[in-house]
């Protein structure tokens, strides 16, 4: 097969192994940066050009795209998906899942356990807000966020007020989260490929972080899952219509919670931490499911 991996760096560990893998198994793979691609919308025969070259005969795309391009990436793969090009995830699955505000109501409404959240426009309601999560300490963050960022640890009621009220000045929307102070700063990442959990593993934060993202310094370690985190993994990734899906949960007092469904999981953390190679189980599933306009959400947006 022929396969385009879009990325905006071939040397990024992920799209390296990703590339290495396809290779292995014998498949055509070129890496295309996704912000040099361009598209003529209104053409009666949808095509993608990059650096002058229209770019055609494509089975498959693996598209790679960082949460800072989402829209323009979005567009992209979306163009690739008119052309009959299968997409690993979908445009419409991806954009879904980098909105935290719908993806947690999308999740909540098929029965996945969440952290309570709260989510408001107003300073006045503010304290309500607060009360609504169980009060400080409470986590506020930024729906853009990403790898940690704009993610806020108020340990009282006086910072969280403060907080949320200059992110609210500043026109960002933000999400109120209750605080797992049970997690004590661990999370468990489930690596869902075609509807399994091929893999699994502990990030924890450094002392005196509560952000256990590996780019924050966080520790990654081998973690056996119970069936039911599993389930709950698999579950978060079909309903948000991912093929391939990095599923974060916090283990609370009252049962594994997901935090967040990541649509362009990193490798590199999951692959030494299990030993296994996840990214040719990715190849395998398109591999799997590749065939030629296969874009299920196609049209809906």
């Amino acid at each position: 097969m022929k396969i385009a991996i879009l990325s905006r760096n071939s040397k990024l560990y992920s799209t390296r192994r990703l590339a290495e893998a396809a290779r292995d198994k014998g498949h055509e793979v070129r890496v295309i940066d996704v912000l040099r691609c361009y598209m003529n919308i209104a053409s009666h025969k949808p095509m993608v050009h990059y650096k002058g070259e229209a770019l055609a005969d494509f089975d498959a795309v693996i598209p790679r795209i960082g949460a800072s391009v989402t829209f323009y990436g979005a567009a992209v793969l979306r163009q690739f998906e008119m052309m009959g090009v299968f997409p690993l995830n979908e445009s419409v699955a991806i954009t879904r899942s980098r909105d935290k505000l719908r993806s947690l109501q999308l999740l909540s409404r098929r029965g996945i356990g969440l952290p309570v959240t709260g989510f408001a426009h107003k300073p006045d309601d503010v304290q309500d807000v607060i009360q609504l999560v169980g009060g400080a300490p409470l986590v506020v963050k930024l729906l853009e966020g990403t790898q940690g960022i704009g993610v806020v640890l108020a340990e009282t009621q006086q910072a969280a007020e403060s907080v949320i009220e200059g992110f609210m000045g500043l026109k960002a929307n933000i999400l109120v989260q209750e605080y797992i102070r049970e997690a004590k700063g661990a999370d468990i990442r489930c690596l869902v490929v075609n509807g399994k959990v091929v893999a699994s593993m502990k990030r924890q934060a450094v002392p005196g972080e509560f952000r256990s993202n590996l780019h924050r310094g966080g520790k990654a370690t081998l973690e056996k899952i119970t069936p039911e985190e599993r389930s709950t993994a698999v579950r978060a990734a079909r309903i948000m219509g991912l093929n391939v899906a990095g599923v974060d949960m916090l283990r609370s007092n009252h049962g594994s919670v997901v935090m967040e469904v990541n649509s362009s999981p990193g490798l590199e953390g999951i692959e030494r931490a299990s030993q296994k190679d996840v990214a040719s189980m990715i190849i395998k599933c398109i591999e799997e499911q590749a065939k030629p306009g296969k874009t299920a959400t196609k049209g809906k947006g």
